[in-house]
């Protein structure tokens, strides 16, 4: 009977003959053929991505290559005939939420410092990607080597100071070198990046091709760093802070007279106008994700870890409140306004677990 090993390697054999022939399909050559074009113009970085790049590979490229042929033959086996009922089910839609779910996992764990944990949701959702792929490969549309091609090919094009003749003296200088050739390549392509673009977006715009999808302050944040990447941006912190009082200020024109809670505060919007509201509103959102751009910090990170700091001094008060018997609802304004207080002093004292608001990079 073979061993449970070639069955293995049986299986990455077959995948890779496949793999060979799905190359040679009319989908796989759409891919090749899209990053072949326009090899010249991109900073003297060739589109082929291949031998000219001259990357060494080491021995820990070459065990990552052997583990990853065992993962795509594994997941290719759960697919086939007699496979797993579940993952046979499963669908490009159906996968969406575990793409998501898994991405943030690898966030948390990335957070929480564990590298045991944070290497198991790293392949997590490496999982995801691999299955996507397998399931583009069944209908002809893809291989999971035209996506590694693609990525590889992608970035060795946008590298042109380092496999091309464009000097790069800082970071800086390589981000907006990485956007004008994002800029060109959507422009050679006529748009046809697969992505959402607003009606009169130009695909030679920095601008587009931003997923219109986006939550709204990665959106933001992502409309900001591109605009600031070819040098449309704030020479100091202190302009943006004075850009975000006088968002402030007109939105409190809107509102002369400041409202209190609930039906008070709606009266007093739909007084001055939903719309206007919203708009100043967003004005003043806007200029917050800017400040957080500007300042290093992605600000959907660090809006989540505020979110959890309050739920985290919330519950501190809940449960103050409940030691004495009391329901938290219940307490007079005054009283919940100390609990917060003694839960803000608790968390400084270490008495409460606050992680730091790690600062980041301006990331491509």
């Amino acid at each position: 009977m073979p061993s449970r090993k070639n069955i293995v390697k049986t299986i990455a054999s077959k995948r890779r003959a496949k793999g060979g022939a799905q190359s040679g399909s009319r989908m796989g050559s759409k891919v090749r053929a899209k990053d072949s074009a326009g090899a010249k113009g991109l900073g003297g970085a060739k589109r082929s991505g291949g031998a000219e790049a001259r990357i060494p590979r080491s021995g820990r490229d070459k065990r990552a290559g052997k583990w990853f042929e065992k993962l795509v033959a594994l997941q290719a086996r759960l697919r086939a005939p007699n496979g797993c009922p579940w993952d046979r089910e499963q669908t490009h839609e159906s996968l969406r939420k575990f793409l998501i779910e898994e991405t943030y996992e690898v966030l948390d764990a990335m957070e929480k410092g564990d590298s045991r944990e944070f290497s198991s949701e790293l392949g997590d959702l490496l999982l995801q990607i691999v299955f996507h792929s397998i399931l583009a490969e069944e209908t002809g549309r893809f291989t999971i080597s035209d996506v590694i091609e693609s990525v590889h090919t992608k970035m060795v094009r946008r590298h042109p100071h380092v496999f091309g003749k464009v000097k790069a003296k800082n970071s800086s200088e390589v981000l907006k070198n990485w956007e004008q050739i994002k800029a060109q390549e959507r422009a050679e392509s006529g748009g046809g990046d697969g992505k959402a673009h607003d009606a009169g977006e130009k695909a030679s715009s920095v601008l587009a091709g931003i997923p219109r999808s986006l939550p709204g302050v990665l959106e933001a944040y992502q409309l900001t760093r591109r605009a600031a990447h070819v040098g449309f941006d704030w020479d100091k912190v202190s302009e943006i802070f004075e850009k975000f009082d006088e968002e402030k200020r007109e939105l409190e024109a809107l509102l002369p007279n400041p409202p209190g809670f609930g039906a008070a505060a709606q009266e007093a919007v739909s007084a001055a106008g939903v719309p206007r509201v919203e708009e100043e509103v967003g004005d003043l959102l806007f200029a917050a994700v800017n400040i957080a751009r500007f300042l290093g910090v992605d600000p959907e990170l660090a809006l989540k870890k505020a979110n959890r700091k309050f739920k985290r001094r919330f519950s501190h008060m809940e449960a103050a409140a409940a030691e004495r018997g009391q329901a938290f609802a219940d307490l007079p304004r005054e009283r919940k306004e100390e609990l917060w207080n003694y839960a803000k002093s608790a968390e400084g004292s270490g008495g409460l677990k606050a992680p730091n608001i790690a600062k980041v990079a301006n990331t491509r």
